[in-house]
């Protein structure tokens, strides 16, 4: 509401008088209004989720072996196949129908799958939704052609797009996925990382009251900086003197480098190398400029993607500051956020203070983290850390009647209806995300009952998952590693190390990898493992059934992709 009447528009205070009012004077319509509207919530808090408890079958009976092929042609069916992404604009980066299609690929060799995966993640990095001078993505585009975001920052896209990125980079190997993952780390590094290694939460869209004033330029602030190479660079990233966008410039690139190296016969390196000195010495003049305002709180569940982006980004290029980077988070949120009084979490955290129980997508996210930074670095705490969390999770969230989990804590209070979410919306479904995190710790700790919560909860789902993938996207991809069944991988002896980081750099879903000196009784995935005399032992099994090991990484490569294909 406007400050004052304005537009047809009645004003603020006039609205609250309003309520006032009707609160007074129309008390039994507004109560009735109210219980409507709560039986409503509930009605739609419910969906999806009727039989969960009554599905008990193997997964080869329960799920349509052509599930896979369903949901790739309905994502295909709103495929942009000119400009990638799905949908119209606004468009929106869409992360887990892109990593859907890379795992679709992966275990089909469908081009078509690969070809709109590339082409979407291509189109972002290129296009104005990407900061071509700073690094890091943009909420979204308000354009087809993702020249003209929305300008606000978000940890969880830059999170969910590095994840992506350093998928396809496994899979393709495309330097453009590898450059724009150091690039968006750097921005993160720079400008939304706080002393104590956590995470801010977003960038402003405005600054001086004008949204996108400090991303845009003129040609003659271009010129001005750059001086003689200014021309080159404004060939490149489409920037002219009437501008590309309300008369200014978006940076974008309307063919990659190589093609307009190509295309103007001009040296790549060279080129590159100009292009870069180009971008610091913009940045450098940018960082002049007013800034857009920082969201500094600092959220469990948002920290937590950015973890996981932090090690897929060390498994796909080998940068050991990646590495670094997710130990160090990680240490600083389970104690940031940890509870003196239980092993309960909290959500938000500024300043020193913590605030709010945590929600479920803070444990969800927070698992998934332990999880994948155990991956690579083959820290046992992370696993048993990540058992305790979700036996927290399924004591303090599951529905009774249906097995699935709400938003909120158990014993909170003020809330009309505890909603559960099963769809992904900005940020992935906590439910979806908590379904992997229990089949794989129900293999790492052989607790079969955590298994089949998570194939109860899927199956609930399937019909919706195949039918509306985009919108159940992280259900989709775990129902089809459900489908092609885990892979466990223990690497043993010496030189575990690098045996485990090898490997880690391929593209490998639907995997549990556990690395150690010795066998562990502890962990299913490492009992009986004998290590040999001087290199690691390297041991593929499917419940905890094994392949003879092997000695050597490359035939041990040779046989997973084998395997996974």
């Amino acid at each position: 509401f406007p400050p004052v009447r304005a537009y047809n528009r009645a004003s603020w205070k006039e609205a609250l008088h309003g309520v006032a009012d009707a609160f007074k004077n129309r008390r039994d319509e507004i109560e009735e209004q109210a219980n409507s509207l709560t039986a409503h919530l509930q009605n739609a808090n419910s969906f999806g989720t009727e039989k969960i408890l009554k599905i008990d079958l193997p997964v080869e009976e329960l799920f349509a072996k052509d599930s896979p092929q369903q949901m790739v042609d309905a994502i295909m069916k709103q495929a942009d196949k000119e400009w990638g992404g799905f949908g119209r604009a606004p468009k929106f980066p869409q992360t887990f129908s892109i990593r859907f299609l890379l795992q679709y690929h992966h275990y089909t060799g469908n081009d078509e799958a690969l070809k709109q995966a590339c082409l979407s993640l291509d189109k972002m990095c290129m296009g104005g939704i990407y900061d071509h001078v700073g690094g890091g993505f943009a909420r979204y585009s308000t354009d087809t052609e993702w020249l003209a975001p929305h300008f606000e920052k978000m940890l969880y896209d830059n999170a969910l797009l590095v994840i992506a990125l350093s998928e396809a980079y496994q899979l393709t190997k495309n330097e453009t996925y590898k450059n724009t993952i150091t690039e968006t780390l750097a921005f993160i590094e720079r400008e939304m990382t706080s002393a104590e290694n956590g995470f801010y939460s977003a960038l402003d869209a405005d600054s001086e009251g004008v949204e996108g004033k400090y991303y845009t330029w003129s040609k003659n602030e271009i010129d001005e900086v750059m001086k003689g190479d200014a021309e080159l660079f404004c060939q490149i990233f489409d920037i002219s003197e009437e501008g590309n966008w309300e008369h200014v410039n978006i940076p974008r690139l309307l063919i990659s480098i190589d093609e307009f190296c190509k295309t103007h016969q001009l040296n790549v390196s060279e080129t590159i190398q100009l292009v870069q000195k180009g971008k610091e010495q913009l940045l450098s003049a940018r960082n002049k400029r007013i800034r857009p305002l920082l969201d500094d709180k600092i959220l469990l569940s948002w920290n937590a993607l950015m973890n996981t982006a932090y090690s897929k980004a060390f498994m796909a290029t080998g940068d050991e500051r990646y590495r670094q980077k997710a130990i160090e988070n990680m240490q600083f949120l389970l104690m940031a956020f940890a509870s003196t009084q239980s092993s309960t979490l909290y959500h938000s955290y500024k300043d020193g203070v913590t605030k709010h129980n945590a929600f479920l997508d803070d444990y969800a996210f927070l698992i998934q983290a332990l999880l994948t930074l155990q991956e690579i670095t083959s820290d046992t705490t992370c696993l048993t850390r990540a058992k305790e969390l979700a036996q927290t999770v399924l004591d303090l969230f599951v529905e009774d009647e249906t097995g699935f989990l709400f938003y909120t804590p158990a014993g909170e209070k003020d809330i009309i209806v505890r909603k559960k979410e099963v769809y992904d919306g900005a940020t992935p479904s906590g439910n979806a995300v908590m379904a992997a995190n229990l089949y794989y710790l129900g293999i790492v700790f052989n607790q079969p009952e955590w298994q089949q919560q998570s194939v109860r909860m899927t199956g609930a789902l399937q019909q919706a998952i195949t039918r509306y993938p985009v919108s159940f996207g992280v259900w989709s991809m775990h129902l089809y590693s459900l489908l092609e069944g885990f892979n466990e991988i223990a690497i043993v002896g010496a030189g575990f190390e690098a045996g485990r980081d090898s490997v880690n750099q391929k593209y490998l879903p639907a995997k549990i990898i556990q690395a150690a000196l010795n066998a562990h009784d502890e962990f299913p995935v490492l009992a009986g493992k004998t290590p040999s005399e001087k290199t690691p032992n390297f041991f593929l099994c499917k419940n905890y059934s094994c392949l003879n090991p092997m000695v050597k990484i490359d035939d041990f490569l040779r046989i997973l992709a084998v395997r996974y294909n």
